[in-house]
């Protein structure tokens, strides 16, 4: 077989998902995508609640997705910790669970589809060359590379990009003023997070996005990658950070200390009470998450995008 065979297979089966994509789309379907290159925390443990209470609260779906694209920064054990943790909170995904690590060659088609589309160029820009500026310059637009072994870029326009986020409000960015193109592969062939996220919310009919606040400013990023493949606009709610006692949020970088399993009623309490939400009895932690749907008020959840309390 071919490479233009291979690749003429992989867009067949792409579009087949695509029109599934379409067909299955419901009135709310949410997820909660945590990624393995560290344990699961508290402030993961707050992202799965309200994900969680807010599609059950709309009567829609909840799906889990492990996003591991990046395999050379996953943390040993911790996918194993974070079914773990599914299992002993009681979280039931209403579908099966997809590793996007299995899903290469998906997003290896939706590449070719910007390519056939010219919204996409090959990148020789490494980070030394680039220096401290975070803004890409469009170096290579026009240099027309060869795509092996190179990054690869999407072009963005001189234009705003806006949301109303449910919780954070109206957000907005010129992305050619604030970031420039930006990457979809490494030139290591990683694949970026920004192109995973985008095209398995789309395959799995994805409607509402429920994540923290430290993902506000990638929102517009995917937006737009999303108007570059046609796809329908999704709802948007940031939630406010947890924050250690050095007033840091809560993460791996940060090491957070992974949730313990064995605690599960009582941290799904202390998060549900985080989240501002009415309060729940002690109980097995799937009564507690179906109290806590029957309840869900996000006009309770703390403003801004931090929470105020420490945790650790």
């Amino acid at each position: 077989m071919t490479v233009n065979d291979i690749s003429a297979k992989h867009s067949l089966a792409l579009a087949q998902r695509q029109s599934d994509a379409l067909l299955n789309r419901c009135s709310y379907k949410g997820r909660f995508a945590p990624s393995p290159t560290g344990p699961l925390h508290f402030g993961s443990l707050i992202t799965a609640v309200a994900s969680y209470c807010d599609a059950k609260a709309h009567n829609g779906q909840w799906i889990v997705r492990i996003e591991d694209t990046d395999i050379p920064r996953i943390y040993p054990n911790s996918e194993q910790h974070i079914l773990q943790c599914l299992e002993a909170f009681e979280f039931e995904s209403d579908v099966e669970i997809i590793y996007q690590r299995q899903r290469l060659d998906i997003y290896e088609s939706v590449i070719e589809q910007l390519q056939h589309k010219k919204l996409v160029y090959a990148c020789e820009c490494t980070r030394k060359m680039l220096g401290s500026n975070h803004i890409y310059a469009g170096t290579c637009r026009e240099k027309h590379l060869d795509f092996q072994d190179q990054a690869i870029r999407v072009k963005v326009d001189d234009q705003l990009i806006c949301f109303e986020d449910r919780l954070q409000g109206q957000h907005c960015s010129n992305l050619q003023h604030d970031l420039g193109d930006f990457v979809l592969k490494r030139r290591d062939g990683i694949i970026n997070y920004q192109l995973a996220v985008v095209v398995d919310d789309y395959l799995q009919g994805m409607t509402h996005v429920v994540r923290g606040a430290d993902l506000l400013d990638n929102t517009e990023r995917q937006i737009w990658l999303g108007q570059c493949l046609s796809y329908p606009p999704l709802e948007y709610m940031h939630l406010p950070l947890a924050m250690n006692e050095q007033g840091q949020k809560l993460s791996k970088q940060n090491l957070a200390q992974a949730i313990d399993p064995q605690h599960a009623p009582e941290l799904l309490l202390q998060a549900i009470t985080a989240l501002g939400q009415a309060p729940v009895d002690l109980d097995q932690p799937n009564q507690m998450l179906a109290q806590a749907s029957a309840q869900w008020d996000i006009s309770r959840i703390p403003k801004g995008t931090e929470i105020p309390a420490i945790y650790k």
